[in-house]
């Protein structure tokens, strides 16, 4: 069995790694390739092209430059699987890649699932008829996408989520303190301002202006500050410097979760980063500053409601956000003052986060071949 797959990056490496695990155990000699990160490629995928070649976001000349290469890559992928037809594709996240690439690969009846379900339930709803052109069927992190994408007439099974397997369901703050050397009397808030420039650049000063104000009011206080990568660190750094040179931060890259574990509480910009701060069951409350456009844009839109993915999966509002306007160094300093100093309320929002936290944490293996043994025996779901 021949098996197509296109991960664009590192998130999309670690659900590669978990399809190929789950269809080797029952197809032993199935061979994998297409575009694979290390973990896919460790496992026997063969890729075609450099994964990092798809990892590329924004506006940037940088970016605009890279879209003659990956309108390229496509146009050749599309090429290879059409003359060479594998006897199942599957595109994981990437949907601005994978979709055009689906679309011309169902319509030459190539069976087409993709891993991770476009996200549509913020913004974006337009691309239903788009998606349901281009696949056969969505493998989804989130239990709540069942119903959008249901609604669509689209064939979706629900798989959990790789970071509620990852986790423990009983993180232990001891341990994580401990790891990070910290004392166990001590209070540390956890930053998390996001994993791209232009997050960082959004966030930096205003957790910086944050973190003046709660000295003020706590001045044995202390942070602790995860990066993605070394570039994002420097320009964090750099940017809280200017605003807050008296106040040190302990700064690391890759050590997300226990720093959200061995964290009193935590300041959160919105992204995937609330979902881990929820499963590390560490107290946070949701913020998030885009340009004045998007924002706009949005507005524009009519779109409303949680923006925190604990929220949008818990369907209430567990986790405080503050947002845009609200985003004031005032209006977080004392969120976070009020919620360190109260224990109900803290109790009370680990206890929705162990609820969630079960909800993910589903083994995949089953869902992933119901879907895929589907498809393949009738050629459609």
């Amino acid at each position: 069995m021949r098996i197509g797959l296109v991960a664009g990056e590192a998130s999309g490496d670690t659900l590669g790694e978990t399809l190929i695990e789950v269809l080797l155990k029952r197809y032993p000699n199935a061979v994998f390739e297409g575009i694979a990160g290390p973990k896919m490629q460790r496992l026997g995928a063969r890729s075609l092209y450099d994964m990092s070649l798809l990892s590329v976001r924004g506006y940037s000349t940088e970016v605009l430059c890279s879209l003659w290469k990956l309108l390229r890559i496509r146009r050749e992928l599309r090429q290879h699987f059409l003359v060479n037809p594998p006897d199942l594709f599957v595109g994981i996240d990437a949907p601005d890649f994978n979709l055009a690439l689906e679309k011309s690969l169902k319509a030459a009846g190539i069976p087409v699932i993709h891993f991770v379900a476009p996200s549509v339930w913020i913004w974006r709803s337009g691309r239903i008829p788009l998606i349901r052109e281009a696949v056969h069927g969505i493998l989804a992190l989130f239990p709540f996408e069942q119903e959008i994408f249901e609604r669509a007439h689209i064939p979706i099974r629900f798989v959990g989520h790789p970071l509620a397997r990852q986790i423990s369901t009983e993180p232990n703050q001891e341990e994580a303190r401990n790891h990070l050397g910290l004392k166990s009397h001590e209070i540390w808030l956890a930053f998390l301002p996001g994993s791209r420039l232009s997050e960082i650049r959004g966030h930096a000063q205003l957790m910086a202006q944050t973190a003046i104000l709660l000295r003020q009011e706590m001045p044995s206080i202390q942070f602790l500050v995860p990066f993605v990568n070394e570039q994002t660190k420097v320009l964090f750094e750099h940017l809280w410097q200017q605003v807050a040179p008296e106040i040190q931060v302990r700064a690391s890259i890759g050590q997300a979760q226990k720093m959200l574990i061995a964290a009193n509480g935590a300041l959160v910009a919105s992204g995937t980063a609330t979902l881990e701060a929820a499963l590390c069951h560490c107290p946070h409350i949701i913020t998030y500053r885009m340009s004045a456009l998007s924002a706009w844009w949005i507005r524009r839109r009519g779109l409303s409601g949680s923006v925190g993915l604990p929220n949008i999966i818990a369907g209430s509002s567990i986790v405080p956000e503050y947002l845009q306007e609200q985003a004031t160094p005032e209006i977080l300093a004392q969120a976070l003052l009020n919620l360190i100093g109260d224990e109900e309320a803290q109790k009370k929002m680990r206890l929705a986060f162990v609820n969630l936290h079960q909800k993910l944490a589903i083994d995949p293996e089953k869902p992933i071949l119901d879907m895929v043994e589907e498809l393949l025996l009738h050629g459609h779901l």
